[in-house]
Order: structure tokens, then sequence, then C-alpha cells
């Protein structure tokens, strides 16, 4: 054989064996994937808070938790579940051994991200063609802190609630829509029409360079103008932009002029991915805080699975609070009295309400509400941005988030408390997270929570890298660790919290 071909053959020889003894590129992280898998679908299935609701709420009923009504009694070894706004869900299961003044385990997330929310008056372009660039626009408003320059040149989609009336029933009912096609897009300005100034700075106006493109007006333009007869519209559905009132009754097989308001947001329609060479990273959107959401949901259903409730003499309870990223200050927020409101509905109905204040106060002081959301991975690039002795890593375990400020809730109790629980359940050590001093520190639902009801917090969460941004990383190994805690927490809490000298 010529040499050209000797050397072909021998290369793909040595390709083969080294392909041969390389691992499993999943081997790694194998056991973790159908949990991953399962995260990855349940964030696909909720990109707004009404989603997030509506997939738990039916993951809820299928294992036999069903919906408590405000005047409906509740008995010990039940299954329950209320919702409010349709943004915020509370879940709990009352143990078959519980008594009065027996405490709450509660795990705590929220449901919202930062995302593009479309106005109550949808129009921004008001030239029937397009104005000089042809293109029909929506207004959409900033909700929470995003990494916006992350929603340039992505494929949006649009989800949330219509109100739609119904003439026959005399009702206005709500409709859920996702339409998770590529319908929107907020290009960026080409390279050669910015300045270098311009390209450096990247600056953003929120209100000017955000708003995506719907369509092209084309439709007007072909047939000489919109044959809409505008004077038969209130005046909420002549502010909307008419293409887009079209593509809603569309979706939901209704008339145009049966929709009479909306709570919209956009999303990036790219679903939830695996990545890494070994498969260990969830890229997805949301992951900040639906994974934490999912976590907790899959835990207190498994708890209920694995016959927690007959071994339980406590209440296990999950709520699910919107709002969170724009301070938990509103009706559905942590920092409203749902949380506090349910522990004492509940207190009441099994015989240690408002007549028994002293069991209420002892259930209140043997609860413990973890208060979940995702911590700050070291990003390998911007390392320095961490406290040096306290760099939680991806796939490391779960992250203890600590401020002496009380920015964070965690205290040396309910610290150790969960470190113990981790240690019993064979779990990697729990890593700890602690701002520079340089820094400032945000915070989450745990010190709202805690100041409200007078119960133990502490703030945990998986680490992860790019929150805030429209697509976020986690470790595959996080969510295993993280479900595996929530589980040793339902199960194990009182004998560990029992421990601990008063």
């Amino acid at each position: 054989l010529p040499t050209s071909q000797l050397q072909s053959a021998s290369t793909a020889k040595s390709s083969s064996s080294l392909r041969a003894s390389m691992p499993s590129l999943t081997k790694h992280c194998d056991d973790d994937l159908p949990l991953a898998r399962d995260a990855m679908k349940f964030i696909d299935n909720s990109p707004d808070p009404f989603h997030v609701v509506q997939t738990a709420v039916e993951q809820l009923e299928e294992v036999g938790f069903v919906e408590w009504k405000d005047d409906e009694e509740i008995e010990k070894g039940g299954k329950y579940y209320f919702t409010r706004n349709k943004s915020t869900l509370v879940a709990f299961s009352i143990g078959e051994g519980y008594k009065p003044g027996k405490g709450f385990k509660i795990i705590g997330s929220h449901t919202d991200s930062p995302n593009l929310k479309v106005k109550p008056y949808s129009k921004r372009t008001t030239a029937k063609n397009g104005g000089v660039s042809g293109a029909i626009q929506l207004g959409v408003e900033c909700y929470g802190g995003g990494l916006w320059h992350t929603w340039f040149d992505r494929d949006l989609g649009i989800s949330g609630r219509v109100f739609v009336n119904d003439e026959e029933k005399g009702m206005i009912r709500q409709k859920m829509v996702k339409i998770d096609r590529p319908i929107l897009r907020i290009p960026n300005l080409a390279i050669h029409l910015q300045t270098a100034k311009e390209r450096e700075a990247f600056a953003i106006n929120k209100e000017d360079d955000l708003s995506p493109i719907l369509a092209m007006a084309v439709k007007d333009s072909l047939t000489g103008g919109s044959t809409d007869d505008e004077s038969t519209k209130d005046e909420w559905q002549k502010n909307q932009e008419p293409i887009l009132l079209e593509m809603l009754a569309a979706e939901l097989g209704v008339e145009i002029e049966d929709i009479v308001d909306f709570e919209l947001n956009l999303f990036d329609v790219q679903t939830a991915s695996l990545g890494g060479l070994n498969s260990e990273f969830v890229h997805s959107a949301r992951l900040d805080n639906l994974a934490s959401c999912f976590l907790s949901l899959r835990g207190l259903i498994d708890h209920v699975k694995s016959g927690g409730v007959q071994n339980d003499e406590d209440i296990s309870m999950i709520a699910m609070f919107d709002h969170e990223e724009v301070g938990s200050s509103s009706a559905t927020g942590a920092g409203s009295p749902i949380i506090g409101e349910a522990v004492k509905r509940i207190n009441h109905a099994l015989g240690a309400g408002a007549d028994s204040p002293i069991l209420y106060d002892r259930a209140i002081q043997r609860s413990l509400v973890l208060s979940v959301d995702q911590a700050h991975a070291v990003h390998p690039n911007y390392s320095s941005k961490h406290e040096k002795n306290h760099g939680p890593v991806m796939n490391g375990g779960m992250v203890i988030k600590r401020n002496a400020n009380q920015r964070y809730a965690t205290n040396g109790i309910t610290g150790l408390i969960i470190r113990q629980l981790a240690k019993n359940a064979g779990l990697p050590p729990i890593q700890e997270f602690v701002v520079r001093n340089d820094c400032g520190c945000g915070s989450t639902i745990g010190p709202v929570i805690s100041t409200n009801t007078g119960m133990r917090a502490i703030d945990m969460g998986c680490p992860q890298l790019s929150m805030h941004s429209i697509r976020e990383t986690m470790g595959v190994k996080d969510l295993t660790h993280g479900l595996a805690l929530f589980k040793a927490f339902f199960q194990d809490f009182s004998a560990v919290d029992s421990m601990i000298e008063e």
C-alpha cells in the first residue's frame, strides 16, 4: 500500500482503539439524567407563573392531592392544595400521627423569573404600514432585573392567560395560552451601524431597544388598509395590536371581540438541553427558580408515594410564590398573608386555631421554612467576584446562603439542621455562600416569611451560572442532591431538630 494509505489505516485503527477505551460520555451522570430530563420537561411546560402552577397541580392531582376550598374540612392523612391568582400554589400533606401543636415542614420557592411582559396597550406601531421599517412591534415592559442583552436575537414565543367573555354563561373566563413558536424577535443592530463607542458600551435603552418585532405590515399594504371597524371596539381593544388579538383568538378558538384582557409574557422557545462532555449540565431558561419549584414538588410527591404520610406526625408543605423577582410585596408574593393564613387555617381545622393560641404558638416554634432559590456558583472567568473561601461549585451539592446583615434568613441552628440532614442522608457536604464585603447582597423570600410568621427559616439553593440570563446553567447532580435533601427534610426534620438544645 502507498505510504499515505498505510498512515490512514494506522490513524483509523488508533482512533478506533481510543474510542473503545474511552468511557461513555454520560457514564458519570447516568443515574442523574432521568431526574434532569423530568426537570427539563417541567421547565419547558412552564414559561410563566400561571403555567408553573397549572403544571404542578396536574402532577399533584395524579398522586391524590385534592383542591382545598375555604369552607371544606381536612383530616389526618389527607393531601391538599390551593392556589391564589393561578400564579401561587400551596400544597401539603397531613401526617396520620399529627397532633395539635406539631410543626410545619415547609419548602418555599418562587414561580416568576425576569422577562418581558406585554404592556396593557400592546400596540406600539401607530402607522398602519409599520412606519419607516415596515415592521409591526409590540410594546413590552421589563419585569425584574434581567440580563436584557441576552434577549437579543433569540426566538421568542408568548404565554400567559387571556380573559374571554362568555356571553352565553354570563362569565369572564380565564384561558391559558402558550405559543411556543418563534413569533417574536428583538434583533441586534448591525455592527456596521454602530460607532466604536457604542459597540464597547452596548448600553440598552429598555424602552426603545427591547421592542420585539411581531410581523411585517404586509397585509394592510396589499389589501389597501384594514377593514376593521374601529367604532365597534372599546378603548382597550383599540389600543391592542390587531394581529396579536387575531393570533390569540385563533389559538384559543374564540372570537376576537370576546377577548377583554390578558397577562402575557415573552419567553425563549428553545427547550432545555443537556450539555458538557459528560452531560453534566442543564442549560435552560428560568432555572432561577423553576429548578427549586420542581425539586420541592417532586420532594413532596415522593414523600407521599413512599408512605411518608403514614409515618409522619407533622405537616409537610410546599409553597410556590409569585413576584419574588420584584420584591415579594403583592397579594400573591411571599410578603402576603398567604403562608401565615395557611398555617392558621390548617391549625384551626385540626384543632389548634384561634381557640388554642398556645398550641398554635408551639406549632410555629416547631416549624422550619426552607427558602429555596438558586445560588451563585463560581464563574471560572470571574472567580474574583466570589469570597475566596466561600465559592460554591456546580455538581458539588446544595448551598446554604448566609449574611450577617440578615439579607438571608439562615442562622446557626437552621444551618446546622440542614447540614446534619445532608450528612445523615449520605449527601456531599453542604456548600456555603457569603458575598464579599465590597459587594452588595441580594435577598429572597426567607427573611420575608420569617418576619411575617415568626417561623425559623434558612436560605439555600442549587448553584448555577448566568443567573437572570435568558438561558442559565446548572449541574445535573445538584438536582439529585437537592431532591435527596428535600426528601430527608420531610422525613427526618423533627428528629434532627429535637437533638438541638433549646
